[in-house]
This record gives C-alpha cells, structure tokens and sequence, in this order.
C-alpha cells in the first residue's frame, strides 16, 4: 500500500476496499484456465457505479492497465492478471436493484451470481433460462463479457437474448446506460449488443436488466446410449422432430469414465462410445407416449442401444451430474481445452474429420469430448501425460489447435463458442474473422478505450 499509484488511489476514492496480501493477488488474479502465473498490482473491489468510474478514471491517468473480475469461470485466460494489472472485481455489487413486474425486467448489479439470479426470479414466480454448471460461482457481468451460452440454448438461446439493457463504464470512464430495456429501439446503433462478447475490452459492465419469462414446463430428463457417432445426430434430429426439447447434451465413454470416478452413479448397464442426456417437456401422458415411441424408432434404426428416463427429480439431478460434472471431475488434470462451434448442418462432416484429426494428433493423450450437440457447441479436453513437461503439453496441444482451427475454418465454424478469447485463443482469431472484421474490431476498441486500459492482451494484442 506505499507504493504511490495505490496511495494516490486510495486518496481519490475514500473507503474504497484495497487488497494487496500475496494470497488475494493470487486468488483474484487468475480464472480456471490457471495457465499464467497471477502478478496483479492489487484488487480494487468497489461498492458501486460511481466508484468504477473513479478507478477507470484514475487508471487512464495513471496509465494502469485494469482486469475486469467477475466469478473467474472463465476457461479462456480472460480474467488473468499476469502483468502487473489492478484487478477490478464486481464481488461487492452484487444486489438486486428492482423488479418491473410490467416489463418483467429484474435490475441487478453486475457481481450477482446466476444463481442467486435465478432464486431472485423464483421468486417472482418467473425464469432466467441461462444456465450452466458454474451457476453457483459466476457471475451476471462475466456472463454478459462472454456471452455465456450453457445447457439450455437449444431451447432459449444464450445471455445475448435475455439482456434488456446494460449499466456499463467505458474506458474512458463514462457511464452509459444502454438500452434501458426498451422491446424496440430503432435509434441508431445498439451499443448494449456490442458489449455483449466484448471480454471486459470495452467498457466495465456495471449493472444489467434481466428479461425474464414464464417458469419452463414440468420437464423429463432421459440418458440414452449410442452406438456411434454418427447416431448423435439422428438422434437429435428425431428427437427434435417428436419433442419440445429444453437441452440436449452428449458425452463420451471417456468422459463418463472420469465422471463416475469422480462420485457420480452409473445410469445405464449399457457401455457404449457416447451417451445423451435429453430434457423435454412432459405436459401431458402423450409426451410422455411421444418419448417412448422416439426411443423406440432409435432402438430399431440401431441409433440407441439402451436407456433410462428419470422417475423423480432426483434421479433426474443424478443423471445431469453425469454431464454436469464433468469439467470438475477433469480440472485436477489441468486439460487443454477446445470450445468450438458449428452450424448444427456442419456438425456430421466436421465430426469425423475431428475424430480422424485429434485420432492423429494424440495418439498416446487421453482425449474427453462433450458438449451441447442441440446448438453445434462441442468441449474438446486433452489431459496431459503423466511424464510430458507442461511446457511440452501445451506447445504440441497449440500446434494441433492450429489444424483444428483451420478444420473450423473450412466448415464455417468458431475456435470459441461460449468460453471467449481471451488469452487462450487470439492467436486463433484469423480462423473465424477475416482482416477486416478484425480491423474493426480494432477500431472500436480504440473508440471505447483510447488509452488501452481495459484487459489489455484480451482478445488480441
């Protein structure tokens, strides 16, 4: 607290929480990628607006570079201070502000967690559909910084869908109110959509106003076993066809391997190369007649080999753990991850040519693939050999990226469907932007940020 930024901080913002203790500079400094060594100046956790806007204006001054900090889930090195960064972290505005039950707009502040989002709607008898396994842990702002997509898109869409307006301190320490939840808003360019998937590049996402919506029907949850690849897309197709899905996800042996090792319960008697957790909407005897016949039709098409609907709502959680789970039941590994997208017609031919390419490239690495299969979003994991050097691992898992970004690039995908950039994946950004989206990229970063204060590295250099 001697050196002389924080002493002029500190001056400019009374009361404002300073952390400098060696072991808040490591927690805050880093997300799960854990990947880059955490050397942040010091972490800044301020209590409301007017606060943001006096660091971000004292940073510009100063010439300090900030890291925007929510939840640190991300998977993308996007929260990371490695630099000598102040870490700026939302922890403390974490309130419901109001609830318009007219508009059903909940207004909160950017440090609330998803979960606390979705007992705050509970309570209005009403849903915040995004969702995903870090619910507990992150946090509305970094949802909104990624764009945050989850379990239930192929039903309701990611958090781009559900952000009426947007509080935001831009890098220049302005604060703009985006949108404030208007339907239609004809007036010129929509700056809140642009924050949306920006990383924290643009501006400190503040506060936001939730959409929310009617409660989803009584749901019922199905593990289905599948022969082989190409049965994952048939399946979804003839379960979309017969069924109002809420979610559709996959996971392979190898995935359900490391899962059950981590405390989940086997479902399902069946051993078989992938397996699907479906969700749909159960009204009414004739969904549930309508999710009999479509397992049957994929029993006799040889698509499904075995399956097991869920009787109550617990085993209903005990067959999402299987899914659920298993990024927690890998992160002791410290894999390299792929979060990769597709249009859902791209998906059959990219698959084998990704099965024959990670087929090639890790030869002797356990690789553990899954993902939300309804929206084209596949989690690719590689976990490094016991006796391989970090350095080594992640040099031979960036030159096969590479080829899988190039692979993504033929077939018109994204080297990031819901994790970001960040740090992990900017050297990949030619593979799904051209030169010229990149310039503009550019440009508009200048606009927002004419200083470069805001996650500097983030997105690309």
């Amino acid at each position: 607290m001697t050196e002389s930024r924080l002493a002029d901080l500190t001056a400019r913002v009374p009361g404002l929480r300073l952390l400098t203790e060696l072991t808040d500079l490591i927690h805050y400094g880093r997300d799960w990628t854990r990947r880059w060594g955490p050397a942040p100046l010091a972490v800044a956790l301020p209590s409301d607006a007017a606060e943001v806007q006096a660091i971000v204006r004292w940073a510009n001054e100063r010439q300090v570079a900030l890291v925007p900090s929510g939840g640190r889930t991300g998977l993308s090195g996007g929260a990371v201070a490695a630099r000598g960064e102040l870490v700026l972290s939302l922890q403390r505005m974490n309130r419901v502000l109001g609830f318009d039950a007219t508009d059903r707009l909940l207004e909160v502040e950017a440090g609330i967690t998803l979960h606390a989002v979705h007992e705050a709607a509970r309570e209005h008898g009403l849903l915040y559909p995004v969702d995903f396994g870090a619910r507990g842990s992150c946090t509305i702002g970094g949802n909104v910084a990624t764009n945050a997509g989850g379990i239930r898109v192929v039903r309701h869409g990611t958090t781009r869908e559900w952000i009426a307006g947007l509080t935001v301190v831009a890098g220049n320490g302005e604060l703009l109110e985006l949108n404030r939840g208007l339907v239609k808003n004809s007036s010129g360019y929509d700056l809140r959509q642009l924050m949306i998937g920006s990383e924290g590049t643009l501006g400190v996402v503040v506060g936001a106003q939730l959409k929310l919506t009617d409660p989803s029907p009584p749901a019922q949850t199905m593990l289905l076993a599948l022969p082989h690849m190409d049965a994952l897309m048939e399946v979804f197709g003839l379960f979309r066809s017969r069924l109002k899905l809420q979610a559709f996800e996959f996971f392979t042996d190898v995935a359900l391997k490391h899962v059950l090792a981590h405390g989940a319960q086997r479902a399902i008697d069946a051993s078989e190369p992938y397996y699907v957790v479906a969700e749909y909407d159960a009204l009414e005897d004739r969904d549930e007649q309508a999710a009999l016949l479509a397992f049957e039709e994929g029993v006799r098409e040889g698509w499904i080999s075995d399956g097991v609907i869920a009787q109550n709502e617990a085993q209903a959680a005990a067959l999402w753990r299987l899914r659920e789970g298993i990024t927690e039941s890998l992160a002791p590994r410290k894999p390299y991850k792929n979060d990769i997208a597709l249009r859902i017609s791209a998906m059959p031919a990219f698959l084998h040519e990704m099965q024959a390419l990670l087929a090639r490239a890790y030869p002797q690495m356990e690789v553990v693939w899954f993902g939300h299969i309804g929206d084209g979003n596949l989690h690719i994991n590689v976990l490094p050999p016991e006796d391989m050097a970090q350095a080594e691992f992640l040099a031979h898992c960036e030159r096969v990226t590479r080829l899988l970004a190039d692979a993504l690039q033929r077939h018109g995908g994204s080297i990031s469907a819901e994790h970001g950039i960040g740090l992990v994946k900017r050297a990949y950004l030619d593979s799904t932007r051209s030169a010229a989206e990149i310039a503009l990229m550019r440009g508009v970063r200048t606009v927002f940020d004419p200083h470069g204060i805001l996650n500097p590295g983030k997105l690309f250099e």
